[in-house]
């Protein structure tokens, strides 16, 4: 929908209940909202559809003291079962051989086990401390690197050097925010092991995806599992060992059922001023 048609839409609305496809995705909500905002000079507070922020321009309603709620552990279970399913898929190499075998190119592809192997998980949140509890039940070893201390049964937490040094698979769960862009480059990359296999649910802008080109090119990243909008224009289009997909691991029944309560629930707090699962 254009910004002008969402204005006349939402004209003297207090509280902004959006989700980030009504501004063209993520990659492009960002303005598109802060553009919206500017024309609501009562606004009281924005209820946001997901759990993620970064798609929001977090200083701008900072700065007018409005509230930004999200939708915080509605979509745990799911994104945590995602995870771990692309993390077999890319050990397996279960979606590579499907795209081969569906374009006639089938050819029998070695894989290998996570048993035994360690996996280091980049955020231990919500989601992050239950792909834990399902790599341990796969017999996965499991290190984390959290920005604030965390504990975790099961789970050594290391520095994020001894993380990429040490795992064979690594997961991130941190937030997607101007703080962790880029946070897997060259000098990353370079830390991990060879043949280290990588998922990545959080966001494109986490990852250098020039320098995860680079890595894949030249085996020293085996496998690597993103989320995005686009999946033509990025250096990793067409990479075999590169399986990029549109985002929808939190798309269950359960998910969404859970995620209409909170949301409707985030609503009312703000109509009553006394507004919920605050960002800011």
């Amino acid at each position: 929908m254009a910004v002008e048609a969402i204005k006349r839409t939402v004209e003297n609305a207090n509280i902004l209940v959006i989700d980030p496809d009504l501004f063209g995705g993520f990659e492009k909500a960002k303005d598109r909202v802060t553009q919206v905002a500017e024309s609501l000079p009562d606004l009281r507070g924005l209820a946001l559809s997901t759990t993620s922020y970064g798609w929001i321009d977090l200083e701008y309603f900072k700065k007018r003291q409005i509230p930004v709620c999200n939708i915080p552990g509605y979509s745990r279970e799911s994104v945590a079962e995602h995870t771990l399913a692309l993390l077999l898929c890319l050990a397996k190499r279960i979606i590579i051989t499907d795209r081969k075998t569906q374009t006639g190119q089938y050819k029998l592809e070695m894989g290998f086990e996570l048993k035994d192997k360690t996996l280091g998980i980049i955020g231990l949140g919500n989601i992050g401390s239950r792909v834990a509890e399902l790599a341990q039940g796969i017999g996965m070893k499991v290190i984390a690197y959290n920005r604030s201390p965390r504990k975790k049964p099961g789970v050594k937490m290391v520095s994020l050097n001894q993380l990429l040094r040490q795992s064979d698979a690594i997961t991130l769960h941190v937030i997607d925010s101007e703080a962790t862009k880029n946070m897997i480059n060259k000098k990353a990359l370079d830390k991990m092991k060879p043949g280290a296999i990588i998922v990545n649910t959080v966001g494109r802008e986490t990852v250098n995806e020039a320098d995860m080109a680079q890595a894949i090119k030249s085996g020293k990243v085996y496998g690597y599992a993103y989320e995005a909008e686009d999946l033509e224009h990025t250096p990793l289009a067409k990479l075999e060992n590169a399986v990029g997909i549109k985002g929808f691991g939190w798309y269950t029944k359960e998910a969404l059922e859970r995620l209409t309560l909170i949301w409707v629930d985030n609503i009312l707090a703000i109509a009553k001023g006394k507004p919920q699962n605050v960002i800011l």
